[in-house]
């Protein structure tokens, strides 16, 4: 590392902060920002090659960040940042060791018989993130996104997804009324209104699975486009479960069914 910045006015440093904190900075720039030695592992394991990395100065001498940095492609720029001044940029309650800023992976195109998640206006990151885990989890890799949807690549998003993107093919802004209409397999959305019994249900075959908005569910356009309505049971007194909760039920009775 021959570069050690100083002062939160350092150029460089203001750029990262701009994507820290702005969706549109991001998007336009097609990058992301990964927070700590795991995203960053984790981002090199799949040889995506970050353009820059910051690291911690009270990190830097430590045997594991030194591992990391050994890994870097030499067209990655590695920048040392004084104590005091890393912790200005990232939102975390402690600096992390590394912040790395990388491209954002393109969408590989998807096979037409792969089982599918589509996600229609999910607004909070931390649900969005335990979906892409669990979806990462199940072997569902091919995820949709509406594009009302939180921004996937934001670092909140990255950390509760905790590498989960990397395993996963995600395609953002979507049509999803028309990838849903040309999916040959079963179509299944969660809805309570007329629906079936999750548990009843064959999902041992090619299925897409949709999830709507944590405050209005599903649009009715997409729900007309499936061929079933699923819920699933709640005895209790609870009127509903957490969309991401809900997700993880939902692809893990999948799991279940084609291991049986």
């Amino acid at each position: 590392m021959q570069k050690i910045i100083s002062s939160a006015s350092n150029e460089d440093l203001k750029q990262l902060a701009r994507l820290v904190q702005n969706v549109r900075e991001r998007r336009k720039s097609r990058q992301m920002v990964l927070e700590g030695i795991h995203l960053l592992e984790t981002a090199l394991d799949v040889e995506l090659v970050p353009t820059m990395v910051f690291v911690n100065e009270d990190a830097a001498q430590r045997s594991d960040v030194q591992a990391l940095l050994a890994r870097l492609s030499p067209d990655s720029e590695c920048i040392q940042v004084a104590r005091g001044v890393f912790a200005k940029v990232t939102a975390l309650a402690s600096a992390p060791e590394v912040l790395a800023v990388c491209p954002r992976p393109e969408a590989r195109q998807p096979q037409e018989d792969a089982s599918r998640l589509l996600l229609e206006d999910i607004q909070d990151p931390g649900n969005l993130g335990t979906i892409l885990r669990s979806a990462a989890a199940a072997d569902v890799r091919e995820v949709y996104l509406s594009k009302g949807c939180v921004d996937v690549f934001s670092p909140k998003v990255l950390r509760s997804g905790m590498g989960a993107h990397f395993a996963l093919t995600i395609h953002e802004g979507a049509d999803l009324a028309a990838e849903l209409a040309a999916f040959t397999g079963r179509k299944l959305v969660t809805h309570l209104a007329g629906s079936t019994s999750l548990y009843g249900e064959d999902l041992s075959g090619p299925i897409a699975l949709v999830l709507g908005n944590e405050g209005a569910g599903v649009s009715d356009t997409l729900v007309g486009l499936s061929d079933v309505r699923v819920r699933i049971p709640m005895p209790g007194h609870a009127e509903s479960l957490n969309v991401a909760m809900a997700a993880t039920i939902c692809l893990f009775e999948r799991v279940r069914q084609l291991q049986c």
